[in-house]
């Protein structure tokens, strides 16, 4: 009976979970840490909220093209070499059965399987060339076969976490009369939302959870007192 490799419907949702949570953890974490900073560094430069709005939402819009734009990338990249991986292990399986089949047999011989059934499991693949291509693909490359569709969604994830973290800290500015006043809500708003992202993140990745939230605000809070310190001395 020809061997039945399953779809692990289970383990690629969990794959997708996963790449949803990192595009998510990409977008936010930029989202907030930067366009604060931008802020910060024009709160200590420049005597008008409006320039700093205008100069924050052309940022964001920015950042999320430019963020979006590189998850596309990255995703598209991600299909090229399992597509190109896909065309070598279909040259090899044709051009060099016997080595391939070898091969099953010693993937097989590492989760302790008799070698009987290493010969039966590697003659039953070898009929049917793209079980067997499949197969050596998960097992031997550990390569599982991305969504075409995965570079879009991983473009639009990254994208409006941006966008939405990046409002954040600008969102401050919007009602306040002036910049050194908006830079200290911003900055209690994009503090606490940094703690809270930051705790969550390394909860999700089974990290200690305060750290994250320690390390994730310190990030953030040095690169908006880097930028306004050097605004201030560029700009006394």
């Amino acid at each position: 009976m020809p061997v039945q490799i399953p779809h692990h419907h289970h383990h690629e949702t969990h794959s997708l979970s996963l790449l949803a949570l990192r595009d998510f953890v990409v977008g936010t974490s930029d989202g907030l840490t930067v366009p604060f900073a931008l802020a910060a560094g024009l709160s200590g430069a420049v005597h008008s909220n409006s320039v700093i709005i205008v100069a924050g939402l052309a940022e964001i819009i920015a950042g999320t093209i430019s963020m979006g734009l590189g998850g596309y990338l990255a995703g598209q990249t991600e299909i090229e070499h399992y597509e190109g991986e896909q065309r070598r292990e279909e040259m090899e399986v044709k051009k060099i059965p016997q080595e391939e089949m070898d091969e099953i047999k010693n993937i097989l011989e590492a989760y302790g399987i008799t070698p009987t059934t290493q010969e039966a499991v590697a003659a039953d693949l070898a009929k049917d060339h793209k079980k067997w291509v499949d197969f050596m693909m998960r097992f031997e490359l550990g390569l599982e076969k991305p969504d075409p569709r995965q570079a879009f969604f991983s473009a639009l994830r990254i994208g409006l976490s941006y966008a939405a973290g990046g409002l954040i800290p600008l969102s401050a500015y919007f009602f306040c009369a002036e910049p050194l006043s908006g830079l200290k809500y911003s900055t209690a708003l994009t503090v606490l939302c940094l703690l809270v992202f930051g705790y969550f993140k390394a909860r999700f990745t089974h990290q200690n959870p305060w750290k994250g939230a320690a390390t994730v605000t310190g990030i953030g809070v040095a690169a908006a007192g880097a930028a306004f310190a050097i605004a201030r001395l560029v700009n006394p």
